[in-house]
């Protein structure tokens, strides 16, 4: 049986954002405001009494075909990642039945009787399963018994906060995947110009070609993306109000109000206050490798504690990783034979770069008066979405340090060993030629030392002009890429 994503009957779902907005993507992507308008106009129902009510829908996703692929190869996928970015929703697309647990009820019933979760016809998805986490071994159990393609798909917003309780890897069985917030192609915000695969086969010749007067996206645009996030509902929100949303959502992360909530285990015993400190300072740390030391006394010298030992710290980083906020983009090594070595630290990431501004209280014109900060955080930005691009592709994101100070960003591996190299810049003629400049020093480091070069080099912007350098390097603003 192949599975594919079908329309749930009861439930109206509306026309995609990339297929309303089809008609729209031009060269220039001059009328992504008004297509974006009456995108919204299509996803809502407006009540007599004025107030806006969000209408059910649903936007087609990267992770769909991984997740096909993997129905089809596997008995059961696990579909993990931050609440609120619409696993539930897209794994309904698939599932023929569903046992959500969401009540106190569904819950007690889950860990007293684990197996009848599993009830119901299959593809069956057993949303936040991490609640009552037998479960997991009665799917193990289940499928060594009788075996079956696609047979169950779990969601989970958390990692278990008992791991003791399972028994097994799932190694053969349960395969894993991670679904993130929307990219800008996803929520209809990017042109998709420019196709991160298609550069893999070779460079179109001519080059797609956005002139800097034809992209209507500025600076200021991508400061309110960077706030605003990726988070279908805040996508969903007018403008004036989608940053509000966001932060209603972070405000409500760490309150819990029953033990059915998704964090409630977690929160459980843990110092709420100390954990948003070490958000905060991941924050201030963002898109860098900076050490777990030099964090701890970046918290001491603000006098936010008196005292803060390197276990206490690592655990509320693994609270954070443990619940999606966080998670690190490991190094990149070539095993190079040079007197040069290469850096292993991981460079610090959030699912959703609004989330460290939520947490630093960061707003659009923050960012734009401190265009130091501007950097890290457009960096963050970017590589959720460059992430989600190449996991599409069947890739996997890295970076590149080494200790002669050369660094690339981000490095695009592809499983045959394939990959490019991608310098993030907020757009200028100064930081593109920094960006050109780098790529082409780290192109001559992997010549010397007999290394495989880079299918191609690029500099990854804010905004401005798509384009190809006279050396063959692509230019290409985030609102032009796609996977």
């Amino acid at each position: 049986m192949d599975f594919q994503n079908t329309d749930c009957t009861e439930t109206i779902f509306f026309k995609t954002p990339n297929e309303i907005l089809s008609k729209h993507r031009m060269k220039s992507f001059q009328n992504t405001e008004s297509a974006l308008t009456g995108l919204h106009k299509s996803y809502r129902m407006t009540l007599t009494k004025g107030v806006r009510k969000v209408a059910k829908q649903y936007t087609s996703r990267l992770a769909e075909k991984m997740l096909e692929v993997k129905l089809n190869s596997s008995g059961c996928v696990l579909v993990s990642g931050p609440k609120f970015c619409g696993k539930s929703t897209m794994c309904e697309r698939f599932a023929k039945s569903v046992t959500p647990l969401k009540t106190s009820n569904a819950i007690e019933l889950a860990k007293a009787d684990p197996r009848s979760a599993l009830a119901g016809e299959t593809p069956h998805l057993i949303d936040e399963w991490q609640k009552a986490p037998d479960i997991w071994n009665e799917i193990k159990n289940d499928l060594d018994e009788d075996y079956e393609f696609g047979k169950y798909i779990l969601t989970g917003s958390t990692t278990p906060a008992n791991p003791e309780r399972i028994q097994h890897s799932g190694a053969g069985r349960i395969t894993r995947m991670t679904l993130k917030p929307f990219t800008l192609y996803e929520s209809g915000e990017s042109s998709g110009v420019v196709s991160l695969g298609n550069l893999f086969e070779s460079i179109p010749d001519p080059f797609p070609t956005v002139y800097a007067s034809d992209n209507r996206t500025g600076l200021s645009d991508i400061a309110f993306l960077i706030c605003r996030g990726g988070w279908p509902i805040s996508v969903m929100a007018k403008k004036e109000y989608a940053i509000n949303v966001t932060r209603n959502y972070f405000d409500g992360l760490f309150v819990v109000e029953n033990e059915s909530d998704e964090f409630a285990a977690f929160l459980k015993n843990k110092n709420v206050e100390l954990l948003q400190i070490v958000m905060r300072t991941f924050a201030r740390n963002i898109s860098t490798q900076a050490k777990r030391t030099g964090m701890i006394k970046d918290i001491l010298d603000s006098g936010a504690r008196i005292s803060l030992d390197d276990d206490t710290f690592s655990s509320y980083e693994k609270v954070l990783k443990d619940l999606f906020i966080i998670f690190d983009i490991p190094a990149w090594n070539m095993n190079l034979r040079t007197s040069v070595s290469v850096r292993t630290a991981p460079t610090h990431h959030f699912i959703d770069t609004s989330m460290a501004a939520a947490a630093l209280r960061i707003n659009p014109a923050d960012l734009m008066n401190d265009m130091k900060s501007f950097g890290f955080f457009f960096e963050d930005f970017a590589v959720r979405d460059l992430s989600v691009y190449a996991e599409s592709i069947g890739g996997e994101l890295k970076h590149y340090r080494d200790s002669s100070g050369q660094e690339v960003d981000s490095i695009v591996e592809l499983e045959n060993g394939d990959y490019c190299a991608v310098e993030i810049k907020i757009a200028s003629e100064k930081n593109i030629m920094e960006g050109v400049a780098s790529l082409n020093r780290f192109e001559k480091i992997m010549k010397e030392n007999g290394m495989k070069t880079p299918k191609f080099k690029m500099v990854l912007t804010s905004h401005g002009a798509c384009y190809k350098t006279p050396d063959g390097i692509v230019v290409v603003p985030v609102n032009c890429l796609k996977n």
